[in-house]
C-alpha cells in the first residue's frame, strides 16, 4: 500500500469576497497565521505522505501562486484543469493520475482551505481511516460533531450502531439546510457536518465512478491512456469540454453502497464566510474582532478587517466590515451567506477587477 494525498484547490471562496478574488481565493490568503490556508493544509501531511505523493488539483489562474507558496511539491504534482468540473471530474482525473504510478494505491481527498488546530488527533484519524478503507474497500469521509446549528455545512446521517470505535455506515447526506432543520438534525444525534475530506483505494473510487457515472469512467480511461505521452495534454483539454460538472456526493457518495464514516475528534472549520472568522477569533470585551485601527462607541459583536483604513463604530452591532484596496463590505453577521450574491452580481456585470 502507497499512500497519496490530492488537495482540491481550485475554489474562487465566493462567500469571502471582497478578500478572496479568482486570482487571490481563500486558500492562498493568510488569515490565521503566517501561513496560507493551503500552506497550512500541506503542513498537515508532513509525516504521513511524502512531499512527492502530494498533488494539488488547481486551475491556470491559481497555478503559479500556489506553485510560489509551495515549492516543496514537483510541479508536474500541480495539476490545473483546463475547465472547473466540479469535484467529481478532479478526483477521478487525480485517481487516474495516482493508479498509473501505484495500483495499490490510498488516496486521502482534502479540500485546501480548512482550519485544523489539533494535527496529531487529526493525523490519528487519518490513519485510522487508510487502514479501514484499505481493508474494506469503502469509501470514508470525515464527519464533523455539529456544534452549533450551521446552515452553511451539508450533514451526514449514520448507522447509530459502529462498526468499529469511531467508524458507521452511511445512511443519507443532506444538503445545507435552513436554521429550523439544522436544529433538528442536531438534536437527532445521528447527523454530523460534511467536512468535506475522503479517504479510499484508487481502485475503489475508480470502480464506483464506473458503476454510478460511466460517461466521467469512460472519459477518464481515455485520458488514462494517454499519461505519460505527448497527447496528455491535448487529451485531457478534449475529454475535460465534454464531461459533466457534478459534485462527488452527488455523483458518487449518495449512491454508493459502500460509504462510511468516520468521526473527526478534532476542532475544524472551513472557513466558508466571514461568520466563521469571527466565530474562531479572539473577542475584545464587546465581543468585537477587530483587524486594524479603530474608534468604538456603544458597538458590539462585529468583525472588521480594514488594515489600511480607520474604521469608526458608534451604535452598531453584529456587523461585517471588510475592506481591501478596491472594495467595501458592509453587511449584517446573520447575512454572511449572501457575500456570494455580491460576486454573481460583479460576474454578471463583468466587473472583473473586483472579483
Amino acid at each position: 500500500m502507497e499512500l497519496f494525498a490530492v488537495i482540491m484547490a481550485g475554489g474562487v471562496g465566493a462567500r469571502f469576497w471582497p478578500r478572496s478574488k479568482e486570482k487571490t481565493p481563500k486558500q492562498l490568503l493568510k488569515i490565521f497565521s503566517d501561513n496560507s490556508l493551503i500552506q497550512e493544509t500541506v503542513s498537515r501531511l508532513k509525516g504521513l505522505v511524502e512531499n512527492e505523493n502530494i498533488y494539488i488539483i488547481t486551475n491556470k489562474i491559481q497555478k503559479r501562486e500556489i506553485k510560489n507558496q509551495l515549492p516543496e511539491i514537483l510541479p508536474q504534482n500541480i495539476i490545473d484543469e483546463p475547465f472547473g468540473k466540479n469535484t467529481a471530474t478532479a478526483i477521478g482525473l487525480a485517481s487516474v493520475i495516482i493508479k498509473n504510478r501505484s495500483k495499490d494505491a490510498v488516496m486521502i481527498t482534502l479540500p485546501a482551505d480548512h482550519i485544523i488546530k489539533e494535527v496529531d488527533e487529526f493525523q490519528l484519524t487519518i490513519k485510522k481511516a487508510i487502514e479501514f478503507a484499505y481493508q474494506s474497500k469503502g469509501l470514508l469521509t470525515i464527519g464533523i460533531t455539529p456544534v452549533r446549528p450551521e446552515t452553511g455545512y451539508g450533514y451526514i446521517q449514520i448507522d447509530e450502531k459502529p462498526l468499529e470505535d469511531s467508524i458507521y455506515k452511511v445512511m443519507t447526506f443532506a444538503e445545507k439546510p435552513n436554521y429550523t432543520t439544522a436544529i433538528r438534525f442536531i438534536e437527532s444525534g445521528d447527523f454530523f457536518w460534511n467536512s468535506g475530506m475522503f479517504i479510499w483505494r484508487v481502485d475503489s473510487i475508480l470502480n464506483e465512478i464506473h458503476n454510478y457515472m460511466p460517461e466521467l469512467s469512460e472519459g477518464l480511461e481515455q485520458i488514462a491512456k494517454s499519461i505519460d505521452t505527448p497527447k496528455f495534454k491535448s487529451t485531457l483539454v478534449k475529454i475535460y469540454g465534454q464531461l459533466k460538472s457534478i459534485s462527488v456526493d452527488y455523483g458518487i457518495m449518495e449512491k454508493s453502497q459502500i460509504v462510511f464514516l468516520i468521526r473527526g475528534n478534532f476542532s475544524w472549520s472551513d472557513v466558508g464566510s466571514w461568520e466563521e472568522v469571527y466565530q474562531l477569533s479572539t473577542k475584545d470585551n464587546d465581543g468585537n474582532v477587530i483587524k486594524g485601527k479603530y474608534y468604538s462607541q456603544n458597538s458590539s459583536n462585529s468583525l472588521v478587517h480594514s488594515p489600511d483604513k480607520f474604521v469608526a463604530l458608534i451604535g452598531v452591532d453584529n456587523l461585517m466590515v471588510i475592506e481591501t484596496k478596491n472594495s467595501l463590505l458592509i453587511c449584517k453577521r446573520d447575512h454572511a451567506q449572501s457575500v456570494k450574491n455580491v460576486v454573481d452580481y460583479l460576474k454578471m456585470k463583468k466587473m472583473t477587477k473586483l472579483y
